[in-house]
């Protein structure tokens, strides 16, 4: 093992890209500070110290959903009495208030709803731009995206185009759960299949659009999944280069039906952060998302390779039904406190990583 780590470090310094065997390797070993010294070697050359983070807003628009994923505590079905849609005059007063609290982005994704219309989306686009053409909205899933052009019978291009006319900024990269066939049967057999988001996420990055890429971990996938999914992502990435940011997502066990799932221990969520560090050289940021991780292992990735903290965030909802007891919101100043505690350097981003405050 100590050979493995001595040669990860020379490729790394050299810039050479780990393979599959290497990385499955790193998940394979108890050495985590060895992994992690790996990932902070890779994130100092390619981000320094700085870490960043944005103040953002998520809005939820619905959570009705025609898919019934066994992982998700956040769908219902018509019928339920927890289900809700927001009204336009809703998102317009959350988007309201987003920016009275300086937020730069205001974050949207919902459920599949089996009767809205196409046109609700682009409308709730509108209504959010409406309040301030400043307001950058990253918005919608590539499964979202494909269930509009289903709804709509408008082709993905014709989809995007029309949502980017009303206000589209980016995309967050949700929906990739496990791209790998095996373990996407078992827990979202709904959904549309891994290559068919890769498919619709290669089409977005075409029209200069820019999205996140994420990975649900900690369910019924075992290491090599975890590699595979980031095999294909990285593919995607030589060819595009649209992905801003790597965001592994933390499953939360509770109020979901996959069976014998125990969701992440801090140990494994570091690890893998790490590891995606060092394996994802053609990504220039990876995220730790606090909200699925707790405050305290975010924290702590940011001496694992991580350079981004996310957001302020204010009101996510599908982390926290599945049991994610993490804050609703957190102030920008405690955020740019954890990072400093964390010996770092606080940097305030817009969406598109544009540099507003360096603190």
């Amino acid at each position: 093992m100590d050979n493995l780590f001595e040669n990860l470090h020379a490729k790394v310094a050299s810039q050479q890209r780990i393979t599959d065997a290497e990385a499955l390797a790193l998940f394979e070993s108890n050495d985590l500070l060895a992994i992690g010294e790996l990932a902070a070697a890779v994130n100092e050359h390619k981000n320094g110290d700085r870490v960043y983070f944005n103040v953002n807003r998520h809005i939820n628009y619905t959570n009705y959903c025609v898919n019934q994923c066994t992982f998700c505590a956040f769908s219902k079905l018509e019928g339920d009495d927890e289900g809700y849609t927001l009204a336009l005059d809703d998102i317009r007063e959350k988007a309201q208030e987003a920016l009275a609290a300086g937020a730069t982005e205001i974050h949207s994704v919902g459920g599949l709803h089996p009767r809205l219309p196409f046109e609700f989306y682009l409308d709730m686009l509108r209504t959010i731009k409406s309040v301030s053409p400043k307001l950058h909205v990253k918005a919608f899933t590539a499964v979202e995206i494909d269930y509009f052009s289903n709804i709509s019978k408008l082709s993905i291009l014709e989809v995007i185009n029309a949502l980017r006319e009303a206000g589209l900024g980016s995309m967050p990269g949700g929906g990739a759960e496990i791209l790998g066939k095996e373990v996407r049967d078992k827990i979202c057999p709904e959904k549309i299949s891994g290559e068919r988001w890769l498919e619709i996420i290669e089409e977005i990055h075409g029209t200069g659009i820019k999205s996140n890429a994420t990975m649900l971990f900690g369910h019924l996938e075992n290491y090599a999944d975890r590699v595979d999914h980031m095999r294909r992502l990285r593919e995607l990435q030589d060819r595009t280069g649209g992905f801003q940011s790597f965001i592994p997502l933390a499953f939360q066990p509770d109020n979901t039906r996959v069976p014998g799932a125990k969701g992440v221990g801090g140990v494994d969520a570091l690890k893998t952060l790490a590891i995606s560090r060092i394996y994802l050289d053609n990504f220039q940021h990876v995220k730790a998302y606090w909200v699925m991780l707790g405050l305290k292992i975010a924290q702590t990735a940011l001496c694992f390779g991580v350079n981004d903290l996310d957001g302020t965030v204010i009101e996510e909802q599908i982390g926290h039904d599945a049991g994610a007891d993490s804050p609703q919101v957190i102030g920008k100043e405690r955020i740019v406190r954890l990072i400093r505690k964390a010996g770092k350097s606080p940097v305030e981003r817009d969406t598109l990583y544009n540099e507003l405050t360096v603190y």
